[in-house]
């Protein structure tokens, strides 16, 4: 895996977008014009990973919905990138008895089966259009890639594969063998991409080893075909190069190992703004604020609100150095960033006041070196567009952030975050859990369900009936739907895992008392009141299964772990793994639904493992509130 699943991913929509051919580096030519249809399923892929100027130099002058009203473009040949579901088989039908353009390119995002492809030359062949069906080809793209070492599956389809939809009670057998054919397409696809066959490892008597016989299944299949196999340079490198050995460790875990982690508080800022915000495939959305409605005499003036989005990307170095740091710190380096940003614009400033370039008297230039300054000055102008860009990028942080501490104030998320860690890391606490819920002052309904959650879920001895009552009361007087409470008391009562579903050992949180350099006079951010809260090193339960099965540790809760090698032409039944030598590269991938919280504790994981590098993967990406949704609909059944 020497480039990143981002740059393959990337690399293959280029490839695409070139009319599947590999596009020209440092070309002066013109590229061709071209119009892209994609579905809802296409715009999640492209979206995290090409901007629309990237399009527009690669060509694409309309980016347009298969399924919105679209004019003929007759003179333009036209890309599409779709699922090949029965609905988009049908419009790309009726595109072609339309005659909208002047040739068509048909990429599918998955494959596509023989009976959908004999509809496409049914419908081109009536409409006379055989020869401008140029190129039909099977992407296999089904996966959407946010981070250089985080994937998730597809983002339309995701009630379809949610926590919900595998644990519901009436679930079907037919229904399950759906759900786990749409997940091991995906990550079918995903191996195709990133072209290579990984070892597969899953606990067993769950969701994660269904998913991980049919991968193995379907591996082995693709691979028994030489000829037509879709990893054909994986087996050339493999039989021609001994060099190449290294193959990934692909881990695959159930939600129900560790359900306390979703619902957590958390403290870093990419977590929180998933958390708080409405973020989403990289992009945030907020309401800001700007003038006032006029109002009836006498009656305060109403604030306007306009949503505002922000793309939060790799470009941007600020975001790439900070995602994962505990929120003060976030807003320090903010605070930080603006005073350097003001500091050159002002130097910029003195530098044009010297030259006599705002209309002030030219004694002063007498008394200076003039070659001195108008190379300096020079220097500062050529600067400008580097400068301005960091203004834009000062400012989305400063938004940003500012809305993230509006709801950590509001709601008192650092009290939550120091009590959640205290109860998972076992520590002592220092006031009662039925205080915080019955405190009118202390966060949302939701907050006070996740944190009582977390203390059901963790606690290392049965919650007594009375007790329960007694916090179900206090949950019912603050307004909380106790459908998740219903649930999580059946899923203790029928799960097998072990009571402390992650192992923090004695690490916690450790107060710092509040902000020293942030709660100056200057500073964008007034964090008076909240507590200045340094994040210790955590080990998640994904975290230690992970780097148990890749160093092949010896721990228990993975001794009994499933082993499959899909290079292994005949299947084996083993669980003791063949490959003795510690794995360099991995993939944990979340059968269930994921978050941030869990991602950003394998990279600070990785980071203390000098040599080894973890990919996050997971079913679909949700954050506590959606989670909560979720656990309420399984209690109401």
């Amino acid at each position: 895996m020497a480039a990143s699943v981002r740059e393959k991913q990337a690399a293959a929509l280029k490839r695409m977008l070139n009319f599947n051919a590999p596009p020209l580096k440092n070309t002066a030519a013109e590229p061709v014009w071209k119009v892209l249809i994609y579905d809802r399923g296409g715009q999640d892929i492209i979206s995290p990973l090409l901007a629309v100027k990237e399009l527009r130099d690669m060509g694409i002058t309309l980016h347009l919905l298969l399924h919105s009203d679209r004019d003929p473009i007759p003179d333009v040949p036209a890309i599409y990138f779709v699922m090949p579901t029965e609905e988009n088989i049908d419009r790309i039908c009726q595109d072609l008895r339309s005659q909208l353009y002047e040739s068509y390119y048909f990429n599918f995002i998955s494959a596509i089966s023989r009976s959908k492809l004999e509809d496409i030359a049914s419908a081109a062949l009536s409409a006379n259009a055989i020869t401008q069906v140029t190129k039909v080809f099977d992407q296999y793209l089904n996966f959407i890639t946010l981070e250089e070492d985080m994937f998730i599956l597809g983002n339309q389809n995701k009630e379809f594969i949610s926590y919900h939809a595998i644990n519901k009670p009436d679930i079907m057998d037919t229904e399950m063998e759906a759900i786990m054919d749409t997940i091991v397409d995906s990550l079918f696809c995903f191996f195709v991409t990133l072209g290579t066959v990984p070892i597969i490892r899953c606990p067993r008597g769950n969701a994660a080893e269904m998913v991980a016989v049919k991968l193995d299944k379907k591996l082995r299949e693709n691979l028994r075909d030489a000829r037509n196999s879709l990893f054909f340079f994986f087996f050339f490198l493999f039989f021609i190069s001994p060099l190449f050995n290294q193959r990934p460790l692909f881990v695959l875990a159930d939600r129900n190992l560790d359900l306390a982690t979703p619902l957590h508080h958390t403290w870093t800022y990419q977590a929180l703004i998933h958390d708080v915000l409405d973020f989403h495939l990289n992009r945030v959305s907020m309401d800001e604020s700007v003038g006032s409605e006029s109002s009836p005499a006498g009656a305060r003036p109403k604030k306007k609100k306009n949503k505002k989005s922000y793309d939060l990307t790799s470009a941007d170095m600020f975001w790439q150095k900070h995602k994962g740091s505990p929120f003060p710190e976030v807003a320090e380096s903010v605070q930080e960033e603006l005073d350097t940003y003001r500091a050159q614009e002002d130097e910029v400033k003195r530098l044009k006041s010297i030259m006599g370039l705002e209309g002030e008297d030219e004694g002063p230039i007498s008394s200076i070196s003039m070659s001195d300054n108008t190379a300096k000055l020079t220097s500062a102008v050529s600067s400008l567009p580097e400068l301005l860009e960091k203004k834009r990028l000062i400012d989305l942080h400063t938004n940003v952030a500012t809305a993230v501490l509006d709801h950590i104030k509001s709601r008192k998320l650092d009290v939550y975050f120091e009590y959640e860690e205290k109860l998972m890391s076992k520590s002592t606490l220092e006031e009662s859990l039925l205080d915080i819920i019955s405190d009118p002052d202390a966060g949302t309904p939701e907050d006070k369900m996740r944190l009582f959650l977390i203390f059901y879920i963790t606690a290392q001895q049965p919650t007594s009936e009375t007790d329960l009552d007694q916090y179900k009361k206090a949950l019912l007087d603050t307004g909380c739907d106790l459908s998740p409470v219903n649930y999580i008391k059946q899923w203790k009562a029928f799960t097998k895992i072990a009571a402390t579903p992650s192992n923090y050992g004695n690490s916690g949180v450790k107060p710092m008392g509040l902000f020293s350099r942030v709660m100056n006079s200057g500073s964008q951010f007034v964090m008076e009141g909240v507590k200045h809260l340094v994040l210790k090193q955590h080990e998640l339960r994904v975290s230690r299964i992970e780097f148990g099965v890749l160093m092949i540790y010896d721990l228990q809760e993975t001794d009994d772990y499933r082993y499959f090698d899909p290079k292994m032409l005949r299947g084996s039944e083993s669980s003791i793994p063949r490959n003795k030598n510690p794995f360099q590269e991995a993939i944990v991938f979340m059968v269930g639904g994921g978050n941030y919280v869990e991602y950003q504790n394998l990279v600070d994981y990785t980071k203390a493992k000098p040599g080894k590098r973890v990919l996050y993967g997971c079913s679909e990406l949700f954050n506590a509130g959606q989670f909560i949704k979720q656990l309420s609909s399984l209690g109401q059944k």
